[in-house]
C-alpha cells in the first residue's frame, strides 16, 4: 500500500503563531527609541509648524493643497505641472534605500519604516498594562478574568487613540491642520473627510496592533529583493557561528560561548533564531544583539556573540578558528582574522554616483525653473478661417501662469512673418499698439489671441509663430511657440 501521508500535500497556508516579543535594555534598543521618539514627533507637530506666505495662502509649513492644486513645503510652492519634482524625490528616496541597505543591511526595516516605529510604539503600550513576555504568556493561557478582560480593554482603547492620532494627522497633511481636528471635534468635517480618518486610523490599528510581523513577512515586498542590494561587506545582524557552537549549558565544559538561552529569540518582533542564519523574516532590529549582550555579561564572557558584522567578516573568522577548540584563543583569531568595514566599494560608489548625478538634476531644475510662463494652444476647430476680404485669421488660447503673487502687466509680442497681426480680446494696448496681458498673481490668466494674414501677404501652409512676452523695461519674461495655418496652395498641372 502507497504511503497516503507522503503523497499528501504540504499545507499551502500556515497557522498564525503569536509572538511575544520580551522588553530589552541595551545599545541598539536606546537608539531604536531615540529615532521612534524624532520621527514621530516630526510625523505628529509638522502640520502644526505655520509659515508665513502672505494674505489669501495657507500658512502651513507643510500641506498638499488638494482643491487648489498646490503642495507647499516650507518655502516652496510647487504646481501641478511641476509634478516631476515629487517623482524626483521618489526618485532620490528608492536609491537612498538601496544605497542604506547595501551599506547597512535592513535598516530601514528595522529603525525607521513606519510599521517598525508603530509596532514598537504599540508594543510598549502592551508591555505597559499587560506586562512583560512571560506576563502575558500566563495570562493568554488561563482561564478567563475580570483582570485580563480590564487590561484587554485599555490595551485596545489606548491603541485607537494612538491610531485615531495617527489617522488625524495624516488627514492635517492635506487640511489646515487647527480647522480640520476642530471639524472633526464638532461633527462639522466632511463625509470624505470622515472616511479617511476612519480608514487611516483602522489600518494603524489593525497593522501596528494585530498583523504586525505579518506585514513584514508576507505584504512587505521589500524583503523579497533585499537580497540584490546586500553583498558580503554589507553590515547585517549575524550570529558568530564559529564563536557561539557548540552550544551548551553555562557548567558544561568543551562548547562555545552560546549558552542556549533562548534571549535572542524571545526578543525578536518576528519570532525568528537568528543563530539560523540569514532569514527573510529578520528585519534588521539588533535586538537580538542587546538581549545576547546582556546574557554574555551576566556570565562574564565577551559581547558580540550576536552582533551587526559582515558576512565576508563571518567567513573569514570561521576559516581562521577551524582548527581551535573552543576557548580564548579561538575568540582571538576569529576577531583577529576580521577586516575594517569598507564603505567604498564598487556597489556603494555606484549608488553614490547616481544620487548624486539625480540631486544635481532636482538642484538644477529647482534653481531654473520658471516663475511665469506662456502656453500658446493653437485652436483645432476650426484650424483657420478665410475671411471675406481673402485674408487668413487663426484662433490662439493663450495661458499665463504666474507662479509669484507679485501682479503684473506685460506686453505681447508676435514674431513671424511679415504682416501678420495680432489681436487680443478683452485687453488693452499700449502705446505701440501691443496688447497688455495682466497676469494673475499665483493663478493661471487665459486669454484668447486672433493672428490674421490680410489679402496679399504671402504665407505657407504652415508657419512657424514665437509669442513674447516683455515687461516694463523691454525684458523677454516669457514666450511660447505655435504655427500659423493656412490653405494649401493649389498646384496647377501644366
Amino acid at each position: 500500500m502507497p504511503d497516503t501521508a507522503a503523497l499528501t500535500p504540504p499545507p499551502l497556508y500556515a497557522a498564525h503563531r503569536k509572538i511575544y516579543p520580551r522588553a530589552v535594555k541595551g545599545r541598539v534598543r536606546s537608539i531604536k527609541w531615540v529615532v521612534l521618539i524624532v520621527l514621530l514627533g516630526i510625523y505628529y507637530i509638522l502640520p502644526w509648524i505655520r509659515w508665513d506666505r502672505g494674505p489669501g495662502v495657507p500658512d502651513q509649513a507643510v500641506l498638499a493643497d488638494i482643491a487648489n492644486a498646490r503642495l507647499f513645503f516650507f518655502w516652496i510652492e510647487l504646481w501641478p505641472q511641476e509634478i516631476y519634482f515629487l517623482t524626483g524625490f521618489l526618485i532620490l528616496g528608492a536609491i537612498g534605500l538601496f544605497a542604506a541597505t547595501s551599506l547597512f543591511g535592513r535598516v530601514w526595516c528595522g529603525f525607521t519604516c513606519p510599521q517598525t516605529v508603530w509596532t514598537d510604539l504599540f508594543l510598549w503600550i502592551e508591555r505597559q498594562i499587560e506586562g512583560d513576555r512571560n506576563a502575558r504568556i500566563k495570562r493568554d493561557a488561563g482561564p478567563p478574568s475580570r483582570d485580563r478582560t480590564l487590561r484587554r480593554i485599555a490595551k485596545h482603547a489606548a491603541w485607537i487613540v494612538i491610531a485615531a492620532a495617527t489617522g488625524g494627522a495624516w488627514i492635517m497633511y492635506f487640511q489646515d491642520a487647527p480647522t480640520v481636528v476642530v471639524q472633526l471635534l464638532t461633527g462639522a468635517a466632511s463625509a470624505q473627510t470622515y472616511f479617511w480618518f476612519g480608514l487611516f486610523t483602522a489600518t494603524t490599528y489593525v497593522l501596528a496592533g494585530f498583523a504586525r510581523e505579518q506585514v513584514c513577512t508576507y505584504m512587505c515586498p521589500w524583503p523579497r529583493f533585499q537580497g540584490a542590494m546586500l553583498d558580503q561587506d554589507s553590515l547585517v545582524v549575524t550570529y558568530r557561528e564559529w564563536r557561539g557552537e557548540p552550544r551548551g549549558k553555562l557548567k558544561e565544559a568543551g562548547h562555545g560561548d552560546c549558552i542556549d538561552c533562548g534571549a535572542c529569540v524571545h526578543v525578536c518582533p518576528t519570532g525568528i533564531d537568528i543563530r539560523e542564519g540569514q532569514q527573510l523574516e529578520c528585519i534588521g532590529c539588533g535586538l537580538c544583539v542587546d538581549a545576547c549582550d546582556e546574557v554574555m555579561g551576566k556570565v562574564q564572557r565577551p559581547q558580540g556573540l550576536i552582533a551587526f558584522e559582515t558576512l565576508a567578516n563571518l567567513a573569514a573568522s570561521t576559516a581562521a578558528t577551524a582548527r581551535f577548540q573552543p576557548g580564548p584563543a579561538r575568540f582571538d583569531a576569529g576577531m583577529a582574522a576580521r577586516k575594517h568595514l569598507h564603505l567604498l566599494r564598487p556597489r556603494t560608489l555606484m549608488y553614490a554616483g547616481v544620487l548624486s548625478f539625480v540631486v544635481v538634476i532636482m538642484l538644477g531644475a529647482f534653481l531654473l525653473r520658471e516663475t511665469l510662463t506662456l502656453t500658446v494652444l493653437a485652436e483645432r476647430a476650426p484650424p483657420y478661417v478665410l475671411l471675406s476680404d481673402g485674408g487668413v485669421r487663426n484662433g490662439y488660447t493663450l495661458k499665463l501662469a504666474d507662479k509669484t503673487r507679485d501682479a503684473g502687466v506685460y506686453a505681447l509680442v508676435l514674431d513671424g512673418p511679415a504682416g501678420l497681426r495680432l489681436l487680443v480680446q478683452d485687453v488693452e494696448t499700449d502705446a505701440a499698439g501691443r496688447p497688455l496681458l495682466p497676469a494673475r498673481p499665483d493663478a493661471v490668466a487665459t486669454f484668447r489671441a486672433l493672428v490674421t494674414a490680410p489679402p496679399g501677404v504671402a504665407i505657407a501652409e504652415s508657419q512657424s509663430l514665437r509669442f513674447r512676452l516683455m515687461d516694463a523695461q523691454g525684458k523677454v519674461v516669457a514666450s511660447g511657440d505655435s504655427v500659423f495655418l493656412g490653405p494649401r496652395p493649389i498646384q496647377v498641372r501644366r
